[in-house]
């Protein structure tokens, strides 16, 4: 009975999630018939600021915003805590600095990817496929991370084997994602986001119960850190920088580049971006940064703290156990078990939303960067049917392949998740801001920025090269900045009825 109480949420929320995407895509085949590109891939230009707001942050969260980051929280404490507070400002920072100018110029060319500004903006066919390979490359990497977050999770949330779970999760989201398209993502991302806080209201519910209230919970944090202080075992929880035997596990470096990481250079994301290019009128981009704002706030924050308060819960986990085991623990044995079922949704839906826009906009740059692109440069008529079929199959196929890569997984996830973001901003950062914002960027700046910057990261997080404790971010953003510069004033200026398309304000 108690295995049927947890399951049965769960089964129910897939259900629905399979039925919006298949009435979305039943209510969406007259638009699809006239431009399938723009109504799969960007919703229509439709979004209001609610929905904007949600899909952005159910984009934004992903697996390791409900499994490995309150997992490393458990053990390290308040520190951790802090570390994920930057990620608040994600939202806000996106919408607000390239909302508006995405969107105009989006209209003005009739972009419907990242990839389609990016070749308008620099008029280079070499730089759109070699941002189109990027996407796809370090988005595959993210959706490998995603897959086995959300089978582990599904596995320990029903009993079943990891490979049963990551076979009946993986086909629900790829099949709601490839049958309804954006706009299906768009209103299931806003369903996940609302059930993620749901199920973040009921762990903590379920963690300041068992654990006897914060009184108690607190107490057990105090000894924990006052052991570590005094024997060196562990880790002090109280501390910003989490100490160890006197050694600080989150120096303030770390500090600084995750406010890169996961703050200010989540400009570089293109699966954040393309939101831009999808929003109806300027009152909904600003509806949207507040909501936006708000609940990666609530979301970043409150799962980070639960993490952390969960150590009066759970004192120890088995030894070898990866801290992603922390919170399937708690919902699995903690928990009553339909409120276990509602529970474990939460970290579920990031998942599903997270794989779901990276697969749309994947398949965009495959199919509207590549295949679309190469056809109306030969002059040859679209054929909005085969595009169709085409988009399906390649929307699949990106799924399938991610799933076959996550039947051996690795064990941190939140590592996975940080390298991908880390390429994607190296590749992507300089180009889109000195693109819009600087009327000297031009082809050949953005290329070897992109390449340079990529290519040192890459290498370097391949040999651990590191600078003192920060991340390899630094490193790849420097690079791309010093190789973006140099490009621009080796290479040939930007043509001047680009610039007049792009800096209107300037002539």
């Amino acid at each position: 009975m108690a295995a049927f109480l947890r399951i049965s949420p769960v089964f129910v929320f897939f259900i629905i999630l399979l039925g919006m995407g298949f009435y979305i895509q039943k209510t969406s085949s007259d638009a699809r018939a006239e431009n399938y590109s723009k109504d799969y891939f960007i919703g229509g230009r439709s979004l209001g600021g609610f929905v904007l707001a949600m899909t952005l942050v159910a984009t934004y969260s992903s697996v390791s915003s409900f499994l490995s980051g309150p997992g490393v929280a458990w053990e390290k404490g308040f520190g951790w805590v802090y570390y994920a507070s930057t990620q608040v400002v994600a939202a806000f920072i996106v919408l607000g600095v390239l909302g508006k100018k995405m969107a105009v110029i989006g209209r003005r060319t009739e972009s419907v990817t990242v990839v389609d500004v990016i070749r308008q903006r620099y008029q280079s066919n070499v730089l759109a496929v070699i941002s189109a390979i990027v996407i796809i490359v370090f988005f595959t990497t993210t959706m490998l991370g995603q897959f086995i977050g959300g089978a582990q999770i599904f596995s320990a949330a029903t009993g079943l084997s990891y490979e049963m779970g990551l076979l009946f999760f993986a086909v629900v989201v790829v099949l709601y994602t490839t049958v309804g398209g954006f706009n299906a993502v768009a209103i299931t991302d806003t369903a996940c986001a609302i059930v993620m806080l749901i199920g973040m209201f009921c762990l903590g519910y379920a963690i300041i119960s068992k654990g006897g209230g914060i009184d108690n919970i607190m107490a057990t944090i105090n000894q924990v850190s006052a052991t570590a202080v005094e024997t060196g075992e562990g880790f002090n929880m109280l501390s910003p920088t989490a100490e160890s035997g006197g050694v600080a596990t989150i120096p303030v470096q770390l500090y600084i580049t995750q406010w890169m990481l996961c703050g200010v250079c989540t400009l570089g994301l293109p699966q954040s971006n393309v939101r831009c290019l999808s929003y109806k009128d300027t009152k909904s981009v600003h509806r949207a940064m507040i909501y936006g704002t708000i609940v990666v706030g609530a979301m970043m924050v409150g799962m980070h703290m639960l993490g952390v308060l969960s150590r009066g819960v759970l004192t120890s986990i088995p030894e070898g156990a990866s801290t992603d085991t922390v919170v399937p623990t708690l919902v699995a044995n903690y928990m009553h078990p339909f409120l276990a079922g509602i529970t474990i949704i939460g970290p579920l839906a990031a998942t599903m939303s997270t794989i779901s826009s990276l697969l749309i906009a994947g398949s965009s740059a495959i199919v509207k960067d590549i295949y679309m692109y190469q056809k109306e440069s030969k002059g040859e008529k679209i054929d909005q049917k085969k595009v169709g079929k085409i988009s399906l199959g390649v929307t699949a196929a990106m799924g399938i392949i991610s799933v076959l890569m996550a039947v051996n997984p690795p064990d941190i996830i939140v590592w996975i998740n940080m390298f991908a973001f880390g390429g994607l901003q190296t590749a992507f950062f300089w180009t889109f801001v000195l693109g819009l914002f600087w009327k000297k960027a031009n082809a050949t700046g953005a290329l070897w920025g992109m390449v340079g910057g990529t290519a040192a990261y890459c290498i370097t997080m391949a040999l651990n090269i590191k600078v003192g404790q920060f991340h390899n971010i630094i490193i790849g953003m420097t690079v791309g900045l010093v190789c973006f510069l140099i490009g621009t004033m080796v290479g040939k200026p930007a043509d001047e009825k680009v610039n007049k398309l792009f800096f209107p304000e300037k002539y």
